[in-house]
């Protein structure tokens, strides 16, 4: 349905791809990987027709309808997100001028007339509004907020919003850009189990390990310009690349040793005449070699040693029939709960329902109107928050904040533990004031890890990282031998790390003593009627 050929990309100077070829066929779901700033999201505007390759060709089959979902939602106004699910926020109204101006032309058997012919069918049809309901309902919305106007929503909903309305059109192709990013837990766990269902092809970007494995059947990493092929989920196309390394840098190896014992004996004889004939042989024999590039080492995640934290109490923190509201919003009534010393215990459980307010309670950020909080023994709590600009100094660099950090730290561990973090050597001597919201995340993960507290309680600590960095900071907090209390909606990292998952809800609070697999076992959310309506 799609095939990209010989395709060549510059953006700004830089040389994005060169002879690049990808192919997605009808219900196929495909992984699109590679570094930061490789081009993914340019490949998309390319396929979407809102940027123009240099040369070479993207060729899409003209039956195919195709929907989007960016990383960032449109400006909201008034609108319901029901209105927005079903197209009557202005979609079909958008649909409907496009095929009459079609069809003033009498471009009625174009591409462009049959997708969006397609598009509005699907949104005219009768069932439309109990189809973006279930859509609505498995992406975590609630009845009562169906209706609720869509400028009183957060950014993360009204994304939510937008993807219920691509699934209510079910195109032949998906392309969504980071999908997860604005999903709780339970959303991405029902998303994942709606697109293994579902028809559509799928062209994705995602830093969620466990999202792709779990969905994807072949990966294409843009690499040296070019898009690499690799069948399977994106762990099987990592064991893929690192033995296409391996034998790659074989090959070179051999070619280079083959290679100097053919110069080595020309320089050797040059000047004995008798062998004149066999010195142009070797080198002759040189030129004609069709010499192969030295293969790119793969990235791989940095493992390095944090120092570990003085030794808290047995209790690491404890609350005592806590009450907490904002205004007349009670969040929790005579809330009982004990931390202890070395467990990693998750907070898991739907938006809005308390997670980040239990690790603001935990971290004494917020004032609570009722209980107590005793915290223990030689207790050092670091809080890794949503807001992290507010805890660098402008006035620092990168380096200078680090350093600061941790007084016994030298510039050299420092500039490599910066490196791993995806900053460069140039980067690390700007400001902290000038850092784009993914850096600063970044920086303030740096600064946990070089002088750790014995509480450490983060939220969301793997928004804006790749996933080698992410695998970097599993790796770091493997090896940490404080208590640690975290909220993520990444399932990889919650499957590594959590020993202990608290699902909060509704204000209450119920702990599964084991890990992220044993919650799922045991809490029979996924037999819930939510997750019924994925195949329904």
């Amino acid at each position: 349905m799609l095939t990209i050929r010989k395709l060549r990309k510059s953006h700004g100077g830089r040389l994005l791809f060169e002879e690049a070829d990808m192919q997605v066929n009808y219900g196929e779901r495909v992984a699109l990987v590679g570094a930061n700033g490789a081009g993914k999201s340019t490949l998309f505007s390319l396929i979407l027709k809102r940027d123009d390759p240099d040369s070479g060709s993207i060729q899409r089959d003209e039956w195919t309808t195709l929907g989007y979902l960016p990383q960032e939602a449109e400006a909201v106004g008034s609108e319901t997100a029901l209105d927005i699910a079903t197209g009557r926020a202005g979609e079909i109204q958008s649909l409907e001028k496009q095929l009459a101006a079609l069809e003033a032309a009498g471009d009625i058997d174009s591409p462009e007339y049959l997708e969006a012919h397609a598009k509005h069918e699907a949104l005219a049809d009768p069932g439309v509004d109990a189809k973006a309901k279930k859509m609505l309902t498995g992406l975590g919305f609630k009845e009562s907020d169906w209706l609720r106007p869509a400028n009183e929503l957060s950014g993360g909903w009204v994304m939510r919003a937008h993807l219920a309305r691509l699934l209510v059109i079910e195109p032949d192709l998906l392309l969504l850009d980071e999908p997860t990013n604005h999903l709780d837990l339970l959303s991405l766990l029902w998303l994942q189990q709606y697109l293994k269902t579902c028809s559509s092809a799928l062209l994705l970007i995602s830093h969620d390990r466990e999202f792709m494995d779990s969905l994807i059947e072949t990966v294409y990493e843009i690499s040296n310009h070019r898009l690499t092929r690799y069948a399977g989920n994106y762990s099987d196309a990592m064991d893929q690349r690192a033995r296409n390394f391996d034998i790659q840098a074989a090959a070179w190896k051999n070619q280079q040793k083959e290679i100097a014992g053919l110069q080595e004996f020309a320089d050797r004889f040059r000047s004995v005449s008798s062998k004149a004939a066999q010195v142009q042989s070797k080198l002759k024999q040189i030129e004609r070699m069709e010499q192969l590039e030295r293969p790119e080492a793969p990235r791989k995640p940095f493992r390095f040693r944090i120092p570990q934290p003085e030794r808290g109490g047995q209790r690491a923190v404890l609350l005592d029939a806590v009450q907490m509201s904002y205004g007349s919003h009670t969040v929790y009534r005579h809330l009982d709960l004990l931390i202890e010393r070395g467990e990693r215990t998750a907070l898991v459980g739907p938006n809005g329902a308390g997670k980040s307010t239990l690790l603001k309670i935990l971290a004494g950020a917020v004032d609570i109107q009722g209980g107590t909080i005793t915290h223990g023994h030689n207790s050092k709590i670091g809080y890794f928050s949503q807001h992290r600009a507010a805890t660098l100094d402008p006035k620092n660099s990168i380096l200078e904040e680090i350093l600061a950090a941790n007084g016994t730290l030298r510039e050299d561990e420092a500039r490599s533990i910066l490196g791993s973090f995806l900053f460069k050597r140039d980067d690390i001597n700007k400001k902290t004031s000038v850092l784009s919201g993914g850096e600063k995340t970044r920086l303030n993960l740096v600064k946990f890890l070089v002088d750790p507290p014995n509480l450490l309680l983060m939220d969301e600590p793997t928004t804006h990282l790749d996933i080698l960095t992410v695998e970097s900071l599993v790796l770091a907090l493997e090896a940490y031998e404080g208590t640690l209390v975290f909220i993520s909606h990444d399932v990889h990292f919650l499957r590594k790390l959590a020993t202990r998952i608290l699902h909060i809800n509704a204000g209450e609070v119920i702990s599964y003593p084991g890990g992220y697999d044993y919650f799922l076992e045991k809490s029979g959310l996924l037999g819930s009627e939510r997750f019924a309506l994925t195949a329904a």
